[in-house]
């Protein structure tokens, strides 16, 4: 995990509370942990308080708190949309955000035969969210652009030896860079849909959070969730919840395991910054390489 640039406690919260949301500093405050992104603190009983750890983070929260707002009106699904936008301020120099507190479980925690139950509000969430973006949608160097962008990342990994079986994933990964790629105008993405921006609760989907990689292009990009998150079963439902909006590209499902692959090769590779995210990289690729695609 990259280095904090700089300190943050609880100290430091309570006085961008005070100064810039009075009515919430005397709420308990407890640090919950840090991300690659952002520290992360509970503040009372309903709000998430997420504050950049480094400059790279702080853009991706300035996007959130830009876009997320009018993406999120009207969504079927809850996220972690800012309900308030913080300004930096001496002597924190990002922008910092409040947001709703989900008591769920982090997906990426729970074994995969019981995210069944999330598969018809993830594809109820996605046929809401991928609507087309305005030409001015912000560009992301990794999600939003053809999957042979991701070739050189991909390749070097297999060669490293990060990825078991290469041979047969670079097979799989050939054989998804070899199909047409995506003809319409770009939709909205999440760009990092992998269970632990997800939160179950009571057997569904609770919230979908951390929109940090928002951009807008394939679809396929998020669809990769069917590897990601899913088991066979779970994988056949969520293809039918989404229903026949996708039907007319023949290539999708081949382009959104390329994704997939794409994304279990990265969770691998950075098994020292996510150890916990590394148990997601090789659950999805062993779903990979035994799936036959008979759901499609």
């Amino acid at each position: 995990m990259p280095t904090s640039q700089l300190r943050v406690d609880a100290e430091l919260v309570r006085g961008l509370l005070q100064a810039q949301q009075p009515q919430l500093a005397d709420q308990p405050l407890v640090e919950v942990g840090e991300g690659w992104a952002n520290h992360l603190f509970r503040l009372g009983s309903e709000f998430a308080v997420r504050l950049p750890r480094r400059e790279e983070a702080a853009a991706l929260m300035a996007k959130e708190q830009q876009w997320l707002p009018m993406l999120t009106a009207g969504l079927p699904t809850a996220t972690s949309v800012p309900v308030y936008c913080g300004a930096p301020q001496e002597p924190y120099p990002y922008p910092w955000s409040i947001s709703a507190w989900y008591d769920g479980l982090d997906v990426s925690l729970q074994p995969r035969g019981r995210n069944l139950g999330l598969a018809a509000p993830l594809a109820e969430f996605l046929n809401a969210f991928h609507t087309p973006a305005p030409p001015d949608y912000p560009r992301n160097p990794v999600v939003g652009g053809p999957l042979a962008s991701r070739d050189a990342a991909v390749q070097e990994r297999l060669h490293a030896g990060m990825v078991p079986r290469a041979a047969r994933v670079g097979e799989l990964w050939a054989e998804a860079l070899a199909v047409p790629g995506w003809n319409s105008d770009p939709v909205w993405l999440h760009g990092d849909l992998h269970p632990a921006n997800l939160i179950a609760g009571n057997g569904t989907l609770q919230a979908v959070i951390d929109f940090g990689d928002l951009t807008a292009g394939d679809p396929a990009a998020d669809l990769a969730a069917a590897w990601l998150v899913f088991e066979p079963a779970g994988r056949r439902a969520f293809r039918s919840a989404l229903g026949a909006r996708y039907d007319a590209d023949p290539y999708l499902w081949l382009r959104a395991r390329g994704w997939a692959l794409c994304m279990a090769s990265n969770l691998l590779a950075g098994a020292q910054r996510h150890p916990g995210l590394y148990l997601v990289g090789s659950e999805t690729l062993m779903e990979i390489l035994t799936d036959d695609l008979s759901w499609l």
